[in-house]
């Protein structure tokens, strides 16, 4: 069994010149140095390193000093080293350490009697405190509070050990004499405490006595009381009853954490709807009145746990919840938000709506610089109570409509995708959206939200007017035709040209500049004046948004304008019966295209137009032209059914994800079992154990061994050496989150004995060792399990080297048996993930680092071997399953995961099939680390071919 450890320091120093430098500053009468000395002994000790030699000098040149930290420094070092020999036996010279801590614990300063029994609450051998017992128990009447209370501890500590209750037989009645007469809050606290762990009958007959006077006691023993009651009822669940009241009293404590600590006593006791009301609502009081955002945040997971075991309970706290909206965090709003939304019922739907629909208007009054995403997270939770709850979208889409000019592009898209899908699920809404939206077209400045607003139009105006409002409102948003002049063409070209050179003639003149990726490089001063924008552009802003989004170099929107007409004239001519106003309209469409078109080739913008808008405005031009029945059909039919089945897939997987939320077990896998004959004489329950035991099963026996069977055990097991050499080595790895746990087993193969056996690791990549290894002994044809630990600090593929260093009796030079390298796979770090198609295009073009791998693979299929590449890489595909149904020859998808570390994985696969039948492509990386961009990269390099 390893030793106990309760003091861990890291050092790298080296040991043998320090190891004297160290006894020479202890023999001097410098105490500075000796203090430096005393850190650096302390820091050694904890590395590993035994330091046989300074005990001696300790004894002789530390011990007698009086400075406080002198004396501090030498009871850590009393504390880590070895007191027993290798047979469990105190060692003869520690009777000198007991002299010394029996002086301490007589010293005239408080402070020095208060460390000392602080360090004797960390003794474990009896030997060394039953001389003390006397001296521990006269500091219980010591006149000053920290001396007793630090006595109260050191005797519980004692209690507690094997042999204690032989050593202090009569402790508990003395303690609880003096928690009668105590008045120091923190030692009377601590006196409880010692009852409750070491007599608990005691403790709870004290409590009962004083159950009137518990609200007046102080926050600590307030705390340990609480505590009390959760062991009690858990053990006897028939005594709730007594313990109740008092419960109840608390609730109104002065002491947040008591409140807090006492409204989860209630949940874990009862599940009676009156306790759960009365927590959750100790849980709403406490969301009010704390300022603190960590302490916020904490109080909403308690909600959101009630939430998921009482939701009827919480049904009716929704609006106590809502008022944490008030915070200005924009962490607690959403969390509160996301509470919200899943207990929204069709009684308190209209309430909520009209709550949120009041935050939205005061973030409008507001310049505070997160107004914009607080809106948007507004926006996304009305989204959602008008799709639940249909019957409150005409409550806020006409609202929500005033933001689709919003400056945040991220708010406003949100709302024009809101209104889409309400004016498909809500027939009877239709009308008045259209209306609105035309009338309120011109305010969108985001060529994004006006691709999607003009889709809106060309799909949903229906009737005559309708469709004639829509092709008025983009004529007019797109101002007078041409967009640009012959003159200002020729005057843009003349400036061109000088510009050109103007650049060759001070070609000379440079200066250096920063580029997007951090280097330098070097410009000329007058490139800049050859793009800058015309001065037709310049007087854009005047004119209708279209207009000016167009005159920036915008041809995408071009082409949705294209596109949109085009839809307008095909269903004009369903509802127009005269022919005349349907060839004016068209005609005027028409023109349009054509001067988009010649402005995208002119020499007015930087930049020409782009070949996919230019094909897709020519594709517009010749369909009016000549407009066939079964194009007419897949433009005015096709894309609204599409649009329909896109939110078919989005309904059902929403409902297939509410319908295995609630099918998850409450039991997790790393509940503990509970034993019921394996209890101790104690009989501790399963709970008391929960709150004993730290860590968690799942931790204790490695996180990705499912089975217990012997095949999966040996896929984790990886040889390092070779089956000729004299020293076999193999590795059991266990891989956790934030570590790498190594199970060596070294195999002397020889007739030799090996001394001085030592297993020396390095890393590479963001792995570090956390000990430093140790030499053993091995005996001939016998074995050794060596544990290391090494700390994973990032999501990167690392590799762990080293070799196995050992002397035989025989030979003097010490003999290196290098290892194999051990690869550790970024698989293990990663988990599939979700998120939302507008989240993947943010993070997509924010993240810096990308890896693009080219498609090499024998699969032909390219839905098997985008589901290759997901099964390899342990991701989860974001694209809807409709979307990459069909065989059109390519396809398109979007892959998200995410690291233990919190780090986004995004990967993006197009790939195509050639004549051949071969798969041609690129998959690419993106991530805000280098290491997952470059690891990810290399897995599926390694793993796209198949069947590897």
């Amino acid at each position: 069994m390893e030793k106990s450890c309760s003091l861990l320091v890291h050092f790298d120093k080296g040991t043998p010149a320090l190891a004297n430098e160290i006894k020479e500053a202890l023999e001097g009468n410098d105490i500075p140095a000796k203090i430096d000395a005393m850190k650096n002994a302390v820091r050694l000790l904890l590395n590993g390193e035994t330091l046989p030699q300074l005990f001696i000098t300790i004894v002789r040149y530390v011990l007698p000093s009086e400075d406080h930290t002198v004396q501090k420094l030498l009871l850590l070092y009393l504390e880590i080293i070895g007191k027993t020999d290798a047979k469990g036996r105190v060692l003869p010279e520690m009777i000198l350490i007991c002299q010394n801590l029996r002086n301490n614990l007589q010293h005239p300063n408080e402070y020095i009697r208060g460390v000392t029994l602080r360090f004797l609450c960390r003794l474990s051998e009896v030997e060394i405190i039953e001389p003390l017992i006397p001296s521990i128990m006269s500091n219980l009447e010591h006149r000053n509070p920290y001396v007793r209370r630090s006595a109260i501890l050191a005797v519980m500590s004692i209690y507690k050990l094997e042999h204690g209750e032989q050593l202090l037989v009569d402790a508990p009645e003395t303690i609880e004499r003096f928690l009668s007469t105590e008045q120091d809050p923190s030692a009377k606290r601590n006196a409880f405490l010692m009852l409750f762990n070491c007599a608990q009958d005691r403790a709870v007959n004290y409590l009962l006595t004083n159950v009137d006077k518990v609200p007046d006691w102080g926050e600590l023993l307030q705390m340990v009381v609480l505590e009390l009651i959760r062991k009690v009822c858990r053990t006897n669940k028939g005594e709730k009853g007594k313990y109740m009241k008092i419960i109840l009293s608390l609730l109104n404590a002065p002491s947040a954490a008591v409140v807090y600590e006492c409204a989860g006593t209630l949940v874990s006791l009862s599940s009676a709807p009156t306790a759960i009301r009365a927590a959750a609502s100790t849980y709403c009081q406490l969301l009010l009145s704390q300022s603190d955002n960590n302490v916020k945040l904490i109080v909403l997971d308690r909600l959101n746990e009630l939430k998921s075991s009482h939701k009827e309970i919480m049904v009716d706290m929704i609006m106590d919840v809502l008022r944490a909206l008030s915070s200005p965090n924009l962490d607690i709003r959403r969390k509160t938000l996301d509470i919200v939304l899943e207990l929204i019922t069709p009684r308190n739907v209209n309430e909520v709506v009209l709550t949120l629909k009041k935050e939205v208007v005061k973030t409008q009054s507001g310049e505070l610089e997160k107004n914009g995403e607080y809106r948007q997270m507004l926006i996304q939770a009305i989204h959602s109570c008008a799709i639940k709850f249909p019957e409150v979208a005409s409550t806020v889409v006409h609202l929500l409509m005033d933001f689709l000019g919003d400056s945040n592009i991220a708010s406003a898209m949100d709302v024009v995708v809101f209104v889409r899908e309400i004016i498909e699920t809500n027939p009877k809404l239709r009308v008045s959206i259209i209306t609105r939206l035309l009338d309120t077209f011109y305010q969108i400045r985001a060529a994004r939200v006006c691709c999607c607003a003009l889709w809106i139009i060309a799909e949903y105006c229906l009737s005559l007017s309708e469709v004639e409002s829509g092709i008025a409102t983009i004529k007019q948003c797109l101002g007078d035709l041409p967009f640009f002049s012959i003159s200002e063409d020729d005057e843009a070209a003349d400036s061109s040209k000088k510009a050109q050179q103007a650049t060759s003639i001070t070609i000379s003149s440079r200066r250096p500049a920063i580029l997007a990726d951090g280097t330098y490089a070097t410009q000329s001063a007058a490139s800049e004046t050859a793009f800058s924008t015309p001065a037709v552009v310049q007087g854009s802003l005047t004119t209708g948004n279209l207009r000016s989004l167009l005159l920036t170099g915008d041809f995408f929107l071009g082409a949705v304008v294209a596109c949109s007409l085009s839809k307008l004239i095909l269903r004009l001519e369903e509802v127009q019966p005269s022919k005349i106003e349907v060839n004016k309209a068209s005609t005027n469409a028409l023109l349009v295209m054509v001067a988009m078109v010649q402005l995208g080739q002119s020499s007015v913008l930087p930049h020409p137009i782009d070949n996919d808008s230019y094909e897709r405005i020519v594709l517009c031009i010749r369909l009016l032209c000549n407009p066939v029945d079964a194009v007419r059909k897949i433009w005015l039919k096709s894309c609204r059914e599409s649009f329909v089945k896109m939110l078919s897939d989005k309904q059902l997987r929403e409902t297939e994800e509410i319908k295995a939320k609630a099918q998850t077990t409450h039991s997790q896998p790393d509940d503990l079992i509970d034993f019921y004959h394996l209890k101790s004489r104690k009989g501790m329950s399963l709970l008391e154990l929960e709150d004993q035991v730290q860590d968690d099963l799942k931790r204790a026996t490695g996180e990705f061994i499912k089975d217990a069977d012997d095949a999966t055990k040996l896929n984790r097991i990886i040889q390092l050496t070779g089956f000729s050499d004299p020293v076999y080595a193999e590795a059991y790895v266990t891989v956790h989150h934030y570590d790498i746990v190594l199970d060596v087993t070294v195999i002397n193969r020889t007739k030799d004995t090996l001394q001085n056996l030592c297993l020396e690791l390095a890393t590479m990549g963001d792995l570090k060792l956390v000990e430093r290894p140790q030499n053993y002994t091995l005996a001939p044809e016998s074995s050794k399990q060596i544990k290391a630990n090494i700390k994973v600090s990032s999501t990167e593929t690392g590799v762990i080297f080293g070799n196995i260093v050992y002397e035989t009796s025989n030979v003097f030079e010490r003999t290196v048996v290098v290892l194999n390298d051990i690869h550790i796979d970024i698989m293990d770090y990663i988990s599939p993930a979700v998120c939302s198609d507008a989240a993947f295009r943010t993070m997509w073009a924010e993240f810096e680092w990308e890896n693009k791998v080219a498609v090499n693979t024998t699969i032909t299929n390219e839905r098997e071997f985008i589901d290759h590449i997901i099964k390899s890489t342990n991701m989860r595909c974001l694209t809807a399953l409709s979307a990459l149904e069909g065989d059109c020859g390519f396809l398109a998808a979007n892959l998200y995961a995410k690291s233990v570390f919190g780090e986004d994985a995004l990967v993006n696969i197009s790939v195509e099939k050639q004549g051949d039948g071969k798969l041609n492509g690129y998959i690419r990386i993106r991530s805000k680390t280098q290491g997952i961009a470059l690891s990810l990269g290399d897995k599926i390099t390694l793993k796209q071919k198949g069947g590897i």
